[in-house]
């Protein structure tokens, strides 16, 4: 009989035991904290825009004639003046000869026009010819001095259209192919195009960009130093080009068709890998923020009607603090409205976090979140959320694991006293 009464005080005992430690409270749940300071990022746009040559040459028959051959390689770089094709030049040739033979003439008949109305200048005082005849004498003189300046003229205008026989490269670059054939007739009456030459480096990029955007970056107080107008270029495979671009162009008229602003950089090409018409991705830095915070993207959380995130206050109390955000840059948000420097932003256990309640702050550093990849810091609602259960209930259920063997050892005798 004392042996039962001892089993139910020990009983007693224990259940009071367990009901004390359920209704202790849980600890504060610990999250990551990441502690914010102002700093300046580069505003980037990405965007997407086309390699176009510096410049482009048509390279045409400026005079008519018979193709006679082409002197260049196609597809070769040229230096400006190179030969790159030969009219035939015997109809030139000849009209320069015709032009000539008028020149001389013209010469001719202007010495001796000038002959004589220096003879009549000289007889003038003497009274030995008339004033008619002096004026008369005059009036040849200057008329075949004008004879002769058209006829030099011509000569001069010949000799350059013999000139145009020899088709040389307007400017330096990369000449195209040949459009037209040895023995075709070129620069009868339009110009012929015979090819064209591309200037590659350096290498425009042209791009556009919304007028929202555009205004709204015209707007923003940016810092336009060093780094402003820098464009990285992203190719097709992926790579970055090891040249930076650098923007020398915006426009002041949206196009009406698109909505949209146009805009140019230049782009250093200097072995010639890059080739016009090729579309790339493009990373313009358009100058410096100062003063916002950088924010990991899974410590911002969002409502009906704002973006906020929630801060570790005085006395580790969670505060819910609304923010505006910019953009998002490298798995960041740029927040320019909202914080202050110090606060500390939960990145981690964010389910956990209710506002006005009690946190356990540690420390957050990106190299956590690497380190466990299967759940993004604070983006895992199910795993962490389910988190304060089991911390909670973690005590209770190792203080009772002893006292499974002691009520499994006071049933035994209690078994036997019912034998006996």
């Amino acid at each position: 009989m004392r042996r039962l009464l001892s089993i139910a005080v020990l009983a007693a005992a224990l259940s009071a035991c367990g009901q004390q430690e359920e209704q202790a409270p849980p600890p504060p749940p610990e999250v990551g904290v990441l502690t914010v300071q102002p700093t300046s990022v580069a505003l980037e746009q990405e965007l997407v825009g086309r390699l176009a040559p510096f410049r482009s040459a048509d390279v045409r028959a400026r005079v008519p004639g018979v193709l006679e051959r082409r002197v260049y390689q196609e597809g070769s770089d040229v230096q400006e003046g190179d030969v790159l094709f030969r009219i035939d030049p015997a109809q030139l040739q000849a009209a320069l000869g015709t032009a000539q033979g008028a020149q001389a003439q013209a010469q001719a008949n202007y010495a001796n026009s000038k002959t004589a109305a220096d003879r009549a200048r000289q007889l003038a005082p003497t009274n030995f010819i008339s004033k008619s005849d002096l004026d008369n004498a005059i009036a040849a003189e200057r008329s075949a001095e004008a004879a002769l300046q058209a006829a030099r003229a011509s000569t001069q205008t010949a000799q350059i259209n013999l000139g145009y026989a020899t088709v040389r490269a307007p400017i330096s670059g990369r000449a195209g192919k040949q459009q037209v054939t040895e023995g075709a007739l070129v620069g009868q009456g339009d110009s012929t195009l015979l090819t064209t030459v591309d200037q590659i480096d350096p290498l425009y990029i042209n791009f556009s960009m919304s007028a929202g955007d555009f205004n709204r970056i015209r707007s923003m107080p940016l810092d336009r130093g060093a780094g402003s107008g820098q464009v990285e270029i992203v190719l097709a495979d992926g790579t970055v080009h090891d040249q930076l671009a650098t923007l020398d162009f915006s426009g002041d008229v949206v196009d009406p068709s698109s909505g949209a602003v146009q805009l140019r950089a230049t782009l250093p090409n200097p072995d010639r890998r890059l080739l016009p018409g090729v579309y790339v991705t493009l990373r313009a830095n358009m100058g410096q923020q100062n003063g916002v915070f950088l924010v990991p993207q899974a410590a911002v959380l969002r409502d009906a009607n704002t973006a906020y995130v929630l801060v570790a206050g005085e006395g580790d109390k969670v505060v819910r603090k609304p923010v505006r955000t910019d953009r998002a840059q490298d798995g960041q948000w740029v927040i320019t409205e909202g914080l202050a420097a110090g606060d500390r932003v939960i990145v981690s256990g964010v389910p956990k976090a209710r506002p006005d309640a009690v946190v356990s702050p540690k420390p957050w550093s990106p190299e956590q979140a690497q380190a466990a990849p299967g759940a993004a810091p604070g983006a895992a609602p199910a795993g962490t959320g389910s988190a304060p259960a089991g911390d909670a209930a973690a005590p209770a259920t190792t203080e009772d694991a002893p006292a499974a063997p002691q009520d499994a050892a006071g049933q035994a005798p209690a078994a036997n006293d019912a034998q006996d």
